[in-house]
């Protein structure tokens, strides 16, 4: 009964994924728009790159600068964009540019840069939460595929599958005893495992799709 509920995931995201060869990256078409003018600081006017402190200050002025919008989590924590990452590698990168940029740092300068500072430090944050927890790092990946599902979605699901969550859900708030809540949780956890093997799929299509790309190319 429970096997069926990970087979529907995959269904699902192989329907979507069969139609990603024709999609590009969310941050690289957002790149390719902003390729066509370079950026300049905004204090003193000078080019941005190379910049210093992982591109967040001016290298001229030293300026802290507006935060990259093209710029991907997996990339601003330096991480493999692979559902399977080092977590310990992570929150030490999360530490390093939390003291680059955090709020506290800028009290002494200029409104615009605290403001900046503000900007940058709540993008670390989300950045370090969503890639931290298993669900949102696998959610995040698809989004960068140009596939999206939404939080309490039902779609692509079939019905059985949402029959089964509702039992799930239903015997959880009727359970009595510790029993009862570690066989549930027995359940979910063998059934993340099972997503993160999706996940881990998803991967490989990720890089054939790349492939594809490469194929259409024109010499």
């Amino acid at each position: 009964m429970w096997g069926g509920r990970a087979g529907s995931l995959l269904r699902g995201w192989g329907r979507q994924l069969t139609g990603a060869p024709g999609r590009r990256l969310l941050n690289c078409r957002a790149a390719s728009q902003a390729g066509n003018s370079a950026p300049r600081c905004w204090k003193c006017g000078g080019p941005r790159g190379p910049a210093q402190g992982d591109g967040f200050f001016c290298p001229q002025c030293r300026a802290l600068q507006p935060p990259d919008a093209t710029r991907d989590y997996f990339s601003l924590m330096d991480c493999n964009r692979s559902f399977r990452i080092d977590t310990t590698k992570l929150q030490h990168r999360y530490q390093q540019l939390q003291r680059l940029v955090h709020p506290d740092l800028f009290s002494q300068r200029s409104q615009t840069e605290k403001d900046l500072s503000e900007k940058h430090s709540t993008v670390v944050n989300d950045a370090y939460r969503t890639l931290l927890a298993p669900l949102s790092r696998g959610l995040y990946l698809l989004k960068l595929h140009g596939i999206e599902i939404s939080e309490g979605t039902d779609y692509e699901m079939d019905s059985q599958f949402l029959m089964e969550i509702m039992e799930i859900n239903e015997k959880l708030a009727e359970a009595q005893n510790e029993a009862v809540i570690k066989e549930i949780e027995s359940i979910v956890r063998d059934d993340f495992e099972k997503a993160k093997e999706i996940l881990t799929k998803m991967r490989y299509f990720s890089n054939v799709e790349e492939k594809i790309k490469l194929k259409k190319t024109p010499l």
